[in-house]
């Protein structure tokens, strides 16, 4: 809510009220950037869930259930939350003077602060650093939050309380999967979560490319 209400006095207050936030679109539409982006969320985790179990002794066993609860008061209003803040009004803003230089700043940020969070490492700030690039991409796709709202929602949710591991250090309370056995922390990603795992960098730089490829093909369609 602070973070709603901050961007909300900030664009009255600067921008006197007129500026596109990146939310404002028929809901039909909405709905599909939102879905996309949970599909595209849903390869990506995928892939390196595979690449994990292959290269360790790292395997899902069935856990006690999804929690709804925490859906509602954590992972829902987590991601709309870190969206607003590093690719609402501050990134776009920037970008209205360097887009290179917004990427690169929110993606910093983004990572900073999750820096501590239980069992964050120097790869993880890396994936973090990526995985901050990546939303930015996709925001820059259709210039609106829902794309990159769904790839992070579906991200945080496949990752937890679906496959069993914790979410940047965040341990869920039900998972529909669980952790059994293990391997090298740098390849599981350790108390952090897959996001500490040195697969996702290359599954996160997959990511960006696919997401920089569609980027420029929509910019030369707008062209």
């Amino acid at each position: 809510m602070g973070v709603v209400l901050a961007s909300a006095a900030t664009i009255v207050v600067m921008e006197h009220g007129r500026w596109r936030i990146g939310l404002a679109a028929p809901p039909l539409i909405a709905l599909r950037e939102l879905l996309l982006g949970a599909g595209f969320a849903v390869v990506l985790i995928g892939v390196g869930d595979i690449l994990i179990m292959a290269s360790t002794d790292l395997r899902h066993a069935a856990g006690s259930g999804f929690p709804w609860t925490q859906l509602l008061l954590v992972y829902l209003p987590a991601v709309f939350h870190e969206e607003l803040l590093f690719r609402g009004y501050p990134y776009q803003k920037v970008r209205s003077f360097n887009r290179s230089g917004a990427i690169i700043f929110t993606a910093s940020v983004f990572a900073s602060a999750h820096g501590r969070n239980a069992g964050a490492s120097p790869l993880a700030i890396i994936n973090l650093v990526l995985a901050g690039v990546m939303l930015a991409l996709a925001y820059e796709v259709y210039q609106r939050l829902w794309l990159p709202i769904g790839i992070h929602l579906a991200w945080n949710l496949l990752s937890g309380p679906v496959l069993g591991y914790n979410v940047s250090g965040y341990v869920a309370h039900r998972t529909v999967f669980q952790i059994r056995g293990g391997g090298a922390w740098w390849l599981t990603g350790g108390r952090f979560g897959i996001e500490g795992s040195a697969w996702l960098v290359i599954v996160e730089i997959g990511g960006i490319v696919l997401l920089a490829a569609r980027t420029r093909r929509t910019r030369n369609v707008e062209c």
